[in-house]
């Protein structure tokens, strides 16, 4: 775990922090799978029928998802789940991440609702600890409605798919900016004190997200107990107070 979080923290470093104020920006992938709504990968246009089929196909995905976890996805899997030939298959998805990706996109369009938007107002010295502990239950709630499919996407990051890299990184950018922002911090630049802190804030709660949300690992790490994962979120919600409050 120690390596795969050095190469995410380092990914997340030199990438450009340069989040529009209004949301997060859209991950590469995407683009891909938002024009298969009017053609396939053939380039042919959808008539209603293809577009049930790839909708028929993302359901299927979410399905195995939802599933038991020794379930595997893949795309032989979503095939015989949405009950089509991978030949099908493939006229709308290239690979598993193309096809993941899809399934991503309208999850991460709700982490502004969510998560991202209790970022956006800038919290008083009197309520932050209340207001940090309330963005990381909210974060970590995201997690638990979208568990399976975060981990995946995690896991595939860690071992070098690079749209999953860049999927992550992403995702997290509007978060440090939004943190950078509480800080009072005015430079964005990676390796700026500022910026550092952010970076290490975000990289902390998604590791305390995916510890919490990953039963086996928390069981390995720490003995059952009914508030570990209460006072894991309260240890990095008062971190995240102590290290905005020490930058304001």
């Amino acid at each position: 775990p120690e390596a795969r979080d050095g190469a995410w923290i380092g990914r997340v470093l030199t990438a450009k922090a340069s989040i529009a104020a209004d949301g997060p920006s859209e991950p590469k992938g995407r683009g891909r799978a938002t024009k298969a709504l009017s053609h396939n990968l053939n380039g042919q246009r959808l008539g209603r029928k293809g577009r049930d089929t790839r909708e028929r196909i993302l359901a299927a995905t979410n399905e195995l998802l939802a599933g038991p976890v020794d379930v595997e996805i893949s795309l032989s899997a979503v095939a015989r789940q949405a009950s089509l030939g991978m030949t099908s298959l493939y006229n709308y998805f290239s690979d598993l991440t193309e096809l993941l990706l899809a399934v991503l996109e309208p999850v991460m369009a709700t982490a502004e609702a969510d998560y991202v938007g209790l970022l956006r107002t800038r919290w008083s010295e009197e309520e932050l600890g209340e207001k940090a502990l309330a963005f990381v239950t909210a974060y970590h709630g995201f997690w638990v409605k979208h568990s399976r499919l975060l981990h995946l996407r995690n896991n595939m990051a860690d071992r070098q798919n690079e749209r999953m890299m860049l999927h992550r990184v992403h995702a997290a950018q509007p978060v440090m900016r939004l943190l950078v922002d509480q800080m009072d911090g005015g430079s964005e630049e990676a390796g700026s004190p500022v910026f550092s802190m952010g970076t290490a804030l975000m990289t902390g709660l998604e590791r305390v997200v995916t510890v919490t949300t990953d039963m086996a690992l928390q069981n390995i790490l720490h003995p059952p107990h009914p508030l570990a994962r209460t006072h894991l979120l309260r240890a990095e919600a008062r971190l995240m107070e102590l290290g905005i409050r020490d930058y304001r």
